[in-house]
């Protein structure tokens, strides 16, 4: 197995409970969440070693964030403590005709005000780093951090992973211009999951599919060796159809669609995604089997409640199996 350094925040997850809008009701669901905090715990249960690094605040909350990285096996080692709050998000889930809906409240967390880390010692024996376009939307300072996490690991010969996770309610918070920023960060990638918005947005050439924003990405990023993305159709919060493609320089490969019906949480379908790539490449599977792998673990995802995706090596297998939703005696 491999060696994986996560980089990002991680926040609590304040939901309603199914079936009503955000505060319909007095209760709230507590979760953890946050796109790298879900890879690093998908990853650790496909048996590798993921290292989780971010900034907590010092606090009963930050502690607690702790204890659940703990419980799934992640290594918070270099996870920094200092004051400040912990960045929160709130989450009407989707029923029917009506979507879901996201509420960031993460503005001065302790993670925005202090994102840097030793990544000297923080990257020391890894095989891959994994980052995403959510950090430098917070504020210039995390941008930094997270462009100097991707440098430091490409200086040190580990592969660099990343999400372009184009978050527009984020990017709008900031003022600023992400196409940059982004720029530089899709130049140190040797995966990066986008698909042809995301390129079209920086490289500022519409693409017709993620064949083309491949071969765009291809002629712009010399460094980038593959793209992986999911296609997903939405026919209501209830009912999808999810597939994958991912794209080398040597060509493509693609998934069939796998019909989903009683979604119980879609969100960190993506990140599921990312990290059963990740896991197939580590693992040595070829292109067909890996992407065939992270598609199923997406899929599993939206059985789960929350944002971790809790599905085991065996159960993303056991799913590919064809045997479907029988008892596992």
């Amino acid at each position: 197995m491999a060696r994986f350094v996560c980089y990002g925040e991680i926040m609590i997850r304040l939901s309603a409970p199914s079936g009503e809008l955000l505060l319909q009701s007095a209760g709230l669901e507590v979760t953890y969440g946050g796109a790298e905090a879900n890879v690093a715990v998908s990853l650790a249960q496909f048996g590798h070693e993921a290292r989780f690094v971010t900034t907590l605040p010092d606090n009963a909350l930050g502690r607690a964030t702790l204890r659940e990285l703990a419980r799934y096996g992640v290594d918070a080692a270099f996870v920094r403590r200092t004051s400040g709050r912990m960045g929160l998000y709130f989450v009407t889930p989707g029923a029917g005709p009506r979507a879901a809906e996201v509420l960031y409240d993460r503005a001065d967390s302790a993670f925005a005000r202090d994102p840097d880390a030793d990544w000297a010692a923080a990257l020391a024996g890894a095989d891959w780093l994994h980052v995403s376009g959510v950090t430098p939307a917070l504020n210039g300072p995390c941008a930094d951090a997270a462009l100097k996490a991707m440098r430091a690991a490409r200086a040190a010969g580990v592969k660099v992973s990343f999400d372009a996770n184009f978050r527009s309610k984020l990017w709008e918070a900031r003022g600023e211009d992400p196409r940059p920023t982004l720029e530089r960060m899709f130049a140190e990638a040797d995966l990066m999951f986008a698909d042809e918005r995301d390129i079209g947005l920086v490289a500022g050439k519409r693409a017709k599919d993620n064949e083309e924003a491949a071969r765009i990405a291809f002629e712009r990023y010399p460094n980038l060796e593959r793209m992986a993305a999911t296609n997903r159709t939405v026919k209501s919060a209830d009912r999808h159809e999810l597939r994958g493609v991912m794209i080398t320089r040597a060509g493509k490969t693609e998934t069939r669609a796998h019909e989903l019906t009683g979604i119980v949480d879609r969100i960190g379908g993506g990140d599921a995604f990312a990290a059963g790539v990740l896991h197939g490449l580590a693992a040595g599977m070829d292109d067909q089997g890996t992407l065939d792998f992270a598609v199923a673990a997406a899929c599993l995802k939206h059985s789960v409640r929350g944002d971790f995706n809790l599905a085991r090596a065996g159960d993303v297998e056991f799913y590919l199996s064809n045997t479907g939703s029988d008892v596992r005696r």
